[in-house]
C-alpha cells in the first residue's frame, strides 16, 4: 500500500503562485509514476501533470503548460506541483496519485490517491 498526503492548497489572487506537495509513504518504489489531477465542482477529474519517479520525463496538460512545473524529491518521497500565473479557472480540488508503472493521463490508471487539497483563485 502507498499513502499519499497533499498539502499547500489555499486561496490566492489571480496571477499568484502556489506550490502543492504530495508526500508518499508505505511501499513506495522507484518505478512509481506520480500524477496530479484536479476536479472542479460539476466537472470530471482531469489530468494536470505527471512525472516518473526516476527519470526526467514530465508531462503536462495544455491548460498548465508553461505555468505549472512538476518535480520530485526522491530522498524525501515528495512530489511537487509549482503553479504560477494562476487563473480563476484553475480553482479545483487538486489530487496527487501514484501508479506502479509508467505515467498516464487517465485517472482510472492510477492505483493510489491522496485526499485532495483545495485551490481557490480569486479574480
Amino acid at each position: 500500500q502507498v499513502q499519499l498526503v497533499e498539502s499547500g492548497g489555499g486561496l490566492v489572487q489571480a496571477g499568484g503562485s502556489l506550490r502543492l506537495s504530495c508526500a508518499a509513504s508505505g511501499r513506495t518504489s522507484s518505478s512509481y509514476a506520480m500524477g496530479w489531477f484536479r476536479q472542479a465542482p460539476g466537472k470530471e477529474r482531469e489530468f494536470v501533470a505527471a512525472i516518473r519517479w526516476v527519470g526526467r520525463q514530465r508531462y503536462y496538460a495544455d491548460s498548465g503548460k508553461d505555468r505549472f512545473t512538476i518535480s520530485r524529491d526522491n530522498a524525501k518521497n515528495i512530489a511537487y506541483l509549482q503553479m504560477n500565473s494562476l487563473k480563476p479557472e484553475d480553482t479545483a480540488v487538486y489530487y496527487c496519485a501514484a501508479r506502479n508503472s509508467g505515467t498516464s493521463y487517465y485517472p482510472q490508471d492510477y492505483d493510489y490517491w491522496g485526499q485532495g487539497t483545495q485551490v481557490t483563485v480569486s479574480s
